[in-house]
């Protein structure tokens, strides 16, 4: 599973403008040219459309727009991740890590987390 999302990160990778992208021939390096703003709004756009694919899906039991709206909204996260220098790799180690945690625990540890860290930049 994992070579299919590390292979389009590499390609994903190689549409950076550092790395040579062409805006005028690559829609992904036209992203990167636009920067963080157009990629997380295109995520938003994917997300909803998603959304509403599987509201679809149940209305009329048939879930094949879900999956190519998906397949978007996951093409989409990778750039957004190759944007911000990581990659599928460590989300797949981070949802490793969280794997057999109860997602309620995981949620509070995170709440605790966040709470210390606002505590000790105060003092």
């Amino acid at each position: 599973m994992s070579e299919t999302l590390n292979r389009l990160a590499e390609i994903i990778e190689s549409r950076k403008l550092i790395n040579g992208g062409d805006p005028d021939t690559s829609y992904v390096a036209r992203l990167f040219a636009k920067g963080d703003d157009a990629i997380l709004k295109k995520i938003g756009e994917e997300a909803t459309e998603t959304v509403m694919a599987a509201k679809d899906a149940r209305r009329d039991n048939d879930s094949a727009k879900v999956l190519y709206e998906c397949a978007d909204l996951w093409f989409h996260s990778l750039v957004m991740l190759a944007q911000f220098n990581l990659t599928p790799q460590q989300v797949l180690d981070e949802l490793a890590r969280r794997e057999g945690i109860s997602g309620i625990e995981e949620k509070a540890a995170r709440k605790d987390e966040l709470r210390d860290a606002d505590e000790s930049n105060k003092h």
